[in-house]
C-alpha cells in the first residue's frame, strides 16, 4: 500500500540492511513513523552551506568549503551563526519505489538549530531518491544559541514513503469529517490552515524570543536550563505582536490538532503573500498527536523567525498548513502511547532542555 512506512516496516528494513549504520541501531530509534538520525564523531567547520550537485559526492566537494575538522568524541560547540558538516551514523541503500524525506526533530527546531540532510549528488536539502544508496550527512547551523553536541545525538528525522501519500484536499475533507482535525473550522486549501493564538485564554503570555547573547546548551541536558536566561517573555493584551527582522519567536498554535493514527502530517508555510516570516524548522508530527484522551488540546508550537521588516502579527491569522499523509500500514505504537513523547497534548512550550 502507499503512503509513509511505519516503524514495523522501518524495523525489517533495518534487518534486511536497507538501513544499516557504523553502530547498532538503537530500538528508540524507530518512532512510529520515522527513523531518527544519530550524529557520527566528526563535524567540519565549513565557510558555505552547499549542496553536492549531479555526479558528485559530498566527501569531494568538502574540498573547497571546509574551513577545519573537529573531533566529537568528548562533546564539542557548535557556534551560533556557523555552518557545520556532521556524517551520519547511518547509511541508506533504499529499494526502487521508496524515496525519503527528513525534518529536524521538534527539540532542534524550537532552539532554532537548522539542520538539514545532505546526500551525495544531491541537489536539494532533505530529500533522496528512489534506489539512492550512500552516506548521508547532516548540515548544521545554530542560528540562536551555541550548543554542544556529541556522537550519537538525534537531531534530524527520516520517513520513508511508497508512492503518492500526500491527501488531496477532497480527501482532507473527508477525512476532517469523519474524525475532526481541528477545533473549530477546518480551512482546507492545499492542506489545513491553522492560526497563530495571541490571546490565551488565561494570563497574557503568548510566546518567546530568543535573547540575543546566551550562553551554550549542552542538548543532552534535559531540564537543566532557565528559560530567563535564553528568551524574553512575550505579553500582549491587544492580540497583535511586532516581529523584529532577524529575530526567532516560539509561539502556538490557536487551533488544536490531531493525527488520526493512520495518517501522519507535516507543517508547511500558508502562503508567501501573507507576511515576510518564516512558519516553523521542525514541523513533523507523528500518527497519534494529539489523538484520543491523552493528546486532546495539543496545539502546534511555531518557530517563527521575520525577514527584511518589522511585521505586525495579528491574532488568529492563518500563518502555515498541515499537509496530511496517509500510513501504508498503521504503527506498531503510536505517538504518546508507550513511547517517549515529549510534546503530547501541549501548548505554548519550549525545547525539552528547560526547565
Amino acid at each position: 500500500m502507499n503512503g509513509v512506512l511505519p516503524d514495523t516496516t522501518l524495523r525489517q528494513l533495518i534487518a534486511n540492511g536497507a538501513i544499516s549504520a557504523s553502530r547498532p541501531i538503537l530500538p528508540e530509534q524507530v518512532q512510529p513513523a520515522s527513523l531518527d538520525l544519530r550524529l557520527g564523531t566528526t563535524a567540519w567547520r565549513l565557510r558555505a552551506s552547499f549542496l553536492a550537485g549531479r555526479g558528485r559526492k559530498v566527501s569531494d566537494r568538502l574540498r573547497d568549503f571546509e574551513m577545519h575538522r573537529m573531533d566529537l568524541a568528548g562533546g564539542a560547540v557548535l557556534e551560533k551563526g556557523c555552518v557545520y558538516l556532521v556524517p551520519l551514523m547511518e547509511r541508506l541503500s533504499l529499494p526502487q519505489g521508496l524515496d525519503a524525506v527528513a525534518n529536524a526533530k521538534s527539540s532542534t527546531g524550537r532552539l532554532d538549530l537548522l539542520t538539514r540532510l545532505v546526500t551525495d549528488e544531491g541537489t536539494e536539502f532533505d530529500r533522496l531518491p528512489q534506489g539512492y544508496d550512500g552516506p548521508i550527512y547532516a548540515e548544521i547551523c545554530p542560528r540562536s544559541f551555541s550548543v554542544l553536541v556529541r556522537p550519537g545525538m538525534r537531531l534530524n528525522q527520516l520517513r520513508l514513503r511508497q508512492g503518492q501519500a500526500t491527501l488531496s484536499d477532497a480527501e482532507l475533507r473527508d477525512l476532517h469529517g469523519r474524525e475532526p482535525l481541528v477545533t473549530g473550522a477546518a480551512l482546507i486549501d492545499d492542506g489545513l490552515g491553522f492560526s497563530v493564538d495571541l490571546r490565551p485564554q488565561s494570563g497574557d503570555l503568548v510566546g518567546y524570543r530568543a535573547r540575543p547573547h546566551s550562553g551554550v546548551i549542552d542538548l543532552d541536558r534535559i531540564g537543566a536550563y532557565q528559560a530567563r536566561d535564553f528568551w524574553d517573555a512575550l505579553r500582549t493584551t491587544d492580540g497583535q505582536l511586532i516581529l523584529d527582522p532577524g529575530a526567532f519567536y516560539i509561539l502556538v498554535s490557536r487551533e488544536s490538532v490531531a493525527i488520526p493514527p493512520d495518517y501522519a502530517a507535516e507543517m508547511a508555510p500558508y502562503l508567501a503573500m501573507v507576511g515576510e516570516f518564516r512558519v516553523h524548522y521542525a514541523g513533523f508530527f507523528d500518527p497519534g498527536f494529539g489523538h484520543g484522551s491523552a493528546g486532546q488540546g495539543a496545539r502546534g508550537v511555531l518557530e517563527v523567525r521575520c525577514h527584511e521588516a518589522p511585521f505586525a502579527l495579528e491574532h488568529g491569522q492563518t500563518v502555515g498548513r498541515l499537509v496530511y499523509e496517509r500510513m501504508a500500514a498503521r504503527p506498531e505504537r503510536l505517538y504518546g502511547s508507550g513511547i517517549a513523547s515529549n510534546y503530547q497534548g501541549q501548548g505554548l512550550k519550549l525545547a525539552k532542555q528547560f526547565a
